[in-house]
C-alpha cells in the first residue's frame, strides 16, 4: 500500500504546480526524483533475505514499517531537491524490506486454498494506495499555498502506522519456527490457520509432515545461506530464473510508464489539463483496483501459466493501440481519438493488473524452496527494483525524444516476454509449497500424501503417515508425526 501511494503520489505531485515551484523539475529531475525509490530498494535488497531469516518474518517486517516512518516525514518536510531525494532513498529501503520480508511471510503462513487470495490481495493493495493517493493530490490540488504538495507526502504514513498496528497480533511463519526448531509453536500456528487450532485435523497433520520433511531434508543437503547459494545449483538456478522473470516482465511491460508518468501520457495524448489528468487517475486507480482483486480471485481457476501469458497478450494489444492513437490523436483535436487513447490506456493497465498485479508477489515465492525462500525473494526484489529504476529514469527521457514510438517498442518486447512464459513456466496452482520442489527438483522431499487429495477426504491421513515414517526407519519424522495424531 505504501508503494502504491507513492507512485499515484508521485504522479500527482509531478501534475502539481506546487510541487515543482519548490521541487525544480527537469526531466533528469524528475526521473531522480521518481526513481530514488527503487534505488533505495536495491539497497534493502542486499541486508533483507539473512535479516528476516535469522530474526524471523514479522521482526522484518516491523523494522520495514519503522524505517519508512522515518523517511516519510523526511520526504514531506524538504526544503530542496537533495533533502527529497536523501528522504525518498531512505522510504524506498523501508519499502525494499517489506517486498521480501511480507510475500515471504504470507507465502509461508496462508493455508493452501488461501495462499493465491492472500498473495494477490498483498499487491493489489498497490491500488488500494494509489486511490487514496490520487484522491488526496486531486484534493490538494485546489490548495494554492507552496505548502500543499506537503500534505499527500506526509499521509503516506498511513499504511506504515496500520501495519505495526497489526503486528502484535499475528503469528509468526510456521515454516521459519520449524526450521529454527519451533515445532511445536509451528504446529499451534498451522493449526490455527487451517483448522481453528485444531491440531489433529488431517489437513494440519499432513501439512506439518511436508514441512517437516522438507525441512528435514533442506538442512541435511546444506541449505541456502547468502546470494552466491542461490545460484549454486541447477535447480536453485532454475528456482532464481523463474521467480526473477517477474521483476522483468513486471517492469518492462509497459506499466512503469503509466504507474509514475501517467502526466506526460496524457499529455501527450492531447489531455493538458491539470484537474482532468488527476481525475483520470483517480479513476484508473479504482479500475485497477478492481481487476486485480478479481484476478487474485480466480488465479487458481486459471492457473499462474495462463493467467501470465494470457494478461500479457491481451494487454500489449492496447498498449500497441495506445501508441498509435498517440500518433494519430496527440495534437488533441480530435476529442473521440483523445478519448479512445485513455480508453485504451484503462484498458491495458486494467488487464495488466488481472494478471500481473496478481503474479508479481505470488510466484517468486511460490517456485522458490524454504530455505532459498528469503534470499531469494532478496535476490527478485533487487532485481525488480534495479529494472525500475531504470524504467522510471529511462522513460521520461524516452516520452520527451521519441513519444509515441516508446509504446511500440515496449509492445514489442512483451511478445517475447509471452513467449518465456509458454515455454519455462511451471504451473503452482493448488499445491503446498512443499508439492512445488517436485515440479522443479524432480521428487517431493516428503512421504506425506498430497494436501489437495487430504481435503478431498481421498486419504487416510493416519494411514498414511504413521507406516512410511516406521517403515523407513524415520524415528525422528515418526515422532514428529506422533504430535500432531496425539
Amino acid at each position: 500500500m505504501t508503494m502504491g501511494y507513492d507512485g499515484n503520489m508521485m504522479n500527482g505531485l509531478n501534475i502539481l504546480p506546487s510541487f515543482y515551484d519548490t521541487i525544480s523539475l527537469n526531466t533528469a529531475g524528475q526521473s531522480v526524483n521518481t526513481g530514488i525509490i527503487w534505488v533505495g530498494g536495491c539497497v534493502a535488497a542486499l541486508f533483507s533475505g539473512p535479516v528476516i531469516d535469522k530474526w524471523g518474518r514479522r521482526p522484518g517486517m516491523l523494522a520495514a514499517a519503522l524505517i519508512a516512518c522515518v523517511g516519510i516525514p523526511l520526504q514531506a518536510a524538504a526544503q530542496n531537491p537533495t533533502m527529497f531525494v536523501v528522504s525518498r532513498l531512505i522510504v524506498g529501503i523501508g519499502v525494499g524490506l517489506s517486498s521480501v520480508a511480507c510475500p515471504t511471510y504470507c507465502a509461508e503462513t496462508a493455508p493452501l486454498q488461501w495462499r493465491a487470495f492472500c498473495l494477490g490481495l498483498y499487491y493489489a493493495f498497490w491500488y488500494g494506495g494509489g486511490m487514496l493517493a490520487s484522491g488526496v493530490t486531486y484534493g490538494t490540488a485546489k490548495l494554492l499555498s507552496s505548502w500543499a504538495w506537503r500534505l499527500p507526502s506526509l499521509i503516506q504514513l498511513v499504511p506504515a502506522l496500520l501495519c505495526i498496528a497489526v503486528l502484535p497480533f499475528i503469528p509468526e511463519s510456521p515454516r521459519w519456527l520449524m526450521y529454527h526448531g519451533r515445532e511445536e509453536e509451528a504446529l499451534e500456528v498451522l493449526a490455527i490457520m487451517s483448522a481453528n487450532g485444531d491440531t489433529t485435523d488431517p489437513v494440519v497433520m499432513t501439512q506439518y509432515k511436508q514441512v517437516y520433511d522438507t525441512v528435514v531434508f533442506e538442512k541435511s543437503n546444506k541449505a541456502s545461506q547468502n546470494w552466491l547459494d542461490a545460484f549454486r545449483t541447477p535447480t536453485n538456478r532454475k528456482r532464481m530464473m523463474l521467480a526473477c522473470s517477474c521483476a522483468v516482465i513486471g517492469n518492462i511491460s509497459g506499466s512503469g510508464i503509466i504507474s509514475y508518468y501517467l502526466g506526460t501520457m496524457l499529455s501527450q495524448a492531447g489531455i493538458t489539463n491539470t484537474n482532468t489528468q488527476l481525475q483520470i487517475n483517480i479513476y484508473l486507480s479504482i479500475w485497477c483496483l478492481f481487476m486485480a482483486v478479481l484476478g487474485t480471485c480466480l488465479a487458481d481457476k486459471i492457473g499462474r501459466k495462463n493467467l501470465g501469458a494470457g494478461s500479457m497478450t491481451v494487454s500489449l494489444i492496447f498498449l500497441y493501440l495506445v501508441g498509435a492513437f498517440t500518433k494519430l490523436y496527440g495534437s488533441g483535436e480530435n476529442y473521440s481519438g483523445v478519448l479512445a487513447t485513455v480508453a485504451c490506456i484503462f484498458l491495458y493497465q486494467g488487464i495488466y493488473s488481472f494478471g500481473w498485479t496478481t503474479l508479481l508477489v505470488m510466484y517468486p515465492p511460490e517456485v522458490l524452496n524454504f530455505s532459498l525462500r528469503a534470499n531469494g525473494v532478496s535476490v527478485y526484489t533487487f532485481f525488480s527494483n534495479g529494472v525500475a529504476t531504470v524504467v522510471t529514469f529511462a522513460f521520461p527521457f524516452a516520452l520527451a525524444k521519441i513519444g509515441w514510438k516508446t509504446y511500440m517498442i515496449n509492445a514489442t518486447w512483451d511478445v517475447l516476454e509471452v513467449i518465456f512464459i509458454i515455454l519455462f513456466w511451471v504451473e503452482t496452482s493448488n499445491k503446498t509449497l512443499e508439492e512445488i520442489d517436485e515440479l522443479i527438483d524432480g521428487e517431493m522431499h516428503s512421504d506425506a500424501p498430497v494436501l489437495m487429495a487430504v481435503m478431498h477426504g481421498d486419504v487416510d491421513v493416519k494411514a498414511a503417515i504413521m507406516p512410511s515414517a516406521q517403515d523407513n526407519g524415520k524415528e525422528e519424522t515418526s515422532k514428529q508425526a506422533s504430535i500432531t495424531i496425539t
